[in-house]
């Protein structure tokens, strides 16, 4: 009774402090807000949008089920999981946060993983995209496309060590997996697909609306903690929260021989990994080696916007939230560890003439990178496709409501 007195208290306290800070500082929290909604308007709509749509229609007509048989013998035995967690893995890291959450909660709708699967799954399905990595933090903040190598590597790497891991995650709750390994079998897994096709007996229509209704749905909730996570982390650092928990993590990386300089950012990226990442390529009195741990840390730790939203999605369903939260930890230790292990072998091997301090101008776009190029059109024709996709939900939804 008294820790629920006491949470009561403390969430009464933050909300009643957020409002205050919002009030102090009205113009800064406008510009948070509209920082927030910029970057969901232009790249985080356009860009999940399609990922989720298709997502859904691949899991009606069978495919994931389709994929989830040849794959079984792969994903059994390294995390434990069914074959159709590679299809989640595979379109968490291809479009990013949070579509491993949103495609495992929907496997674990259908039927098709356990709890415990799902868990498993769930704590390695969430990571950066490529683009993400390559076009908005390695050039647009440090304008070096090499960094991106590094970033990638580290954070792909701790993902999957990440998974291994939690291959051990609810072994006492969950019987051990003991069916004999067998070879991919197509026609297994062609009848498979077939009777998933059948038994989901929605029209085209139907499931393409439901797929659109779903996807919009999701983004709109993602749209609503990218605007106000931007607006708290900047509330916290107005009011001196941040620099306050920066000065503990100060000794932190003074133990480990990192300059202090790097806490402000690191605390930042806990809340909003963009901001903390951006912050990060601008500290002058720091390497590009520590810088680049310390991104990847942010970027394995996803931070709270984005756990903030994976909540959200798992609350839909009866997955836990705590080893998804115990696994961001994990891999943020372990994309840091990395990042440092790999910086002589990989970036000072190999591009050496690179610089190695952050001496190039923030957001110095490279011509030729095609990440970026990505990014640019993004921007340009994102707000069209978002518009576009809102009206076209309107429809639907108007249509739907109307015919009940």
């Amino acid at each position: 009774m008294f820790r629920s007195k006491l949470k009561t208290i403390v969430l009464a306290l933050s909300v009643t402090m957020m409002a205050v800070s919002l009030i102090s500082f009205p113009q800064e929290s406008v510009d948070a807000s509209i920082r927030g909604l910029d970057m969901w308007w232009e790249i985080v709509f356009p860009s999940l949008l399609p990922f989720f749509i298709v997502s859904e229609m691949l899991i009606g007509f069978g495919v994931v089920k389709f994929i989830g048989v040849m794959l079984e013998p792969l994903m059994r035995p390294l995390f434990r999981v069914p074959g159709v967690g590679g299809f989640a893995w595979a379109m968490g890291m291809a479009s990013g946060f949070p579509a491993g959450a949103k495609l495992s909660a929907r496997l674990r709708q259908e039927g098709q993983l356990t709890r415990i699967e799902a868990e498993r799954l769930v704590s390695f399905t969430n990571c950066s995209n490529p683009l993400f990595i390559f076009g908005a933090v390695s050039v647009g903040f440090f304008g070096n496309a090499k960094l991106g190598v590094i970033l990638a590597l580290a954070h792909y790497l701790g993902n999957f060590t990440v998974g291994i891991l939690m291959r051990f995650h609810g072994h006492k709750e969950n019987k051990k997996y003991k069916e004999k390994q067998k070879a991919p079998s197509i026609r297994k897994a062609l009848s498979a697909l077939h009777k998933t096709r059948i038994n989901d007996n929605r029209p085209l229509g139907k499931l393409l609306g439901d797929a659109v209704m779903s996807s919009i749905q999701t983004l709109l909730m993602i749209g609503g903690f990218i605007i106000l996570f931007s607006v708290i982390n900047k509330m916290l650092f107005h009011v001196g929260i941040t620099a306050f928990l920066a000065k503990g993590i100060e000794m932190m990386l003074t133990m480990l021989h990192f300059p202090v300089e790097l806490s402000l950012p690191l605390i930042s990226g806990l809340f909003e990994i963009t901001f903390g990442s951006q912050m990060a390529s601008q500290v002058d009195e720091s390497t590009l080696m520590h810088q680049a741990v310390i991104v990847s840390l942010v970027l394995g730790f996803s931070g709270f916007s984005v756990q903030a939203q994976v909540a959200s999605i798992l609350a839909q369903t009866d997955i836990r939230f705590k080893p998804f939260f115990f696994a961001r930890i994990l891999h943020s230790c372990f994309a840091a560890f990395y990042a440092y292990l790999l910086w002589n072998p990989i970036y000072v091997r190999f591009y050496s003439n690179e610089p190695t301090s952050n001496a190039v101008p923030v957001f110095n776009f490279g011509d030729g990178l095609m990440s970026q190029k990505i990014l640019n059109s993004l921007a340009e024709i994102g707000p069209l496709i978002t518009i576009f996709a809102l009206m076209l939900y309107t429809i639907i939804l108007a249509k739907r409501t109307l015919a009940k």
